[in-house]
């Protein structure tokens, strides 16, 4: 009997451990591959079901293409969850790679308590599928910390949102349609009676950012911003490059300090009066 106890209490200790260990599993930022180009990329997201959403040119030879479909639109049309409604193929022309947002990590990141792992899950064996060959990035973060994620005391978390304006969804939708006359909205995606997402483009010397600290996660752009129950919102800038570029420095970061300032300057510019 004392053996048979023992036994059952090692069968215990080691199933508590699989548990701890699968939650605190590190999920990768990108998954990353072997080059197609653009339209090739397109074709084979189409073909699993995916609407193009729009194609951008974050930098010099090379193009992100935003995607999405009815399940990652169903879940950002809940509230305050319209930037996990979208996914992103970045595709390096330069350094031939291709490097897609992955589901899980910014699933978990964007839906935080809301997150569905059967939705986002589908997504990543969808897209693994279609793109064989696909690995992890470097950038990387333990999966339980992603709902809870900051840079450092003091920076913004998920929830901390840059407020840009407010009125009327309807006129804070025509304010970014009109600026500019329109050239600066690269999309304009609808989730709900309540909710749209936009991507916005953001200024010329804004967005070399990405060259200074890493091309790979060129991802990071096209902007979004939320229109939702009369307020036009961005994810804090501290926290979505923080996020975007787990592996950044405190050094690094530092080295991009205005850009936050920057983004928010550049995405309030549509939405005055």
């Amino acid at each position: 009997m004392k053996i048979y106890t023992k036994f059952l209490l090692v069968v215990a200790m080691l199933f508590a451990s699989s548990v701890v260990s699968a939650e605190d599993k590190e999920v990768s930022t990108y998954l990353q591959g072997a080059y197609v180009d653009v339209q090739t990329a397109t074709d084979k997201l189409k073909s699993i079901g995916y609407e193009i959403v729009t194609t951008y040119a974050p930098v010099e030879k090379g193009h992100t293409i935003v995607f999405t479909n009815d399940a990652l639109k169903a879940e950002g049309a809940k509230p305050k969850r319209a930037h996990a409604s979208v996914l992103r193929l970045f595709i390096d022309d330069e350094a031939k790679t291709i490097s897609f947002t992955n589901p899980v990590y910014f699933g978990k990141a964007f839906m935080q308590d809301d997150y569905n792992d059967v939705v986002f899950n589908a997504q990543l064996e969808a897209i693994n599928g279609a793109f064989a060959g696909l690995k992890g990035s470097e950038d990387k973060m333990p999966f339980d910390d992603l709902a809870g994620y900051h840079f450092m005391m003091g920076m913004p978390y998920y929830e901390d949102i840059d407020e840009l304006a407010e009125a009327t969804n309807e006129e804070l939708l025509a304010r970014a349609r009109a600026y500019e006359e329109g050239k600066l909205l690269l999309f304009e995606l609808k989730l709900s009676d309540k909710s749209t997402l936009l991507g916005y483009e953001i200024g010329k010397e804004t967005k070399k950012f990405v060259e200074k600290i890493g091309r790979a996660n060129a991802a990071v752009l096209p902007y979004c911003v939320s229109i939702e129950d009369g307020l036009a919102s961005s994810l804090g800038a501290k926290y979505y490059l923080a996020v975007s570029y787990p592996q950044l420095s405190m050094g690094e970061f530092m080295t991009i300090s205005d850009i936050p300032g920057a983004i928010t300057t550049d995405l309030t510019k549509p939405f005055k009066k």
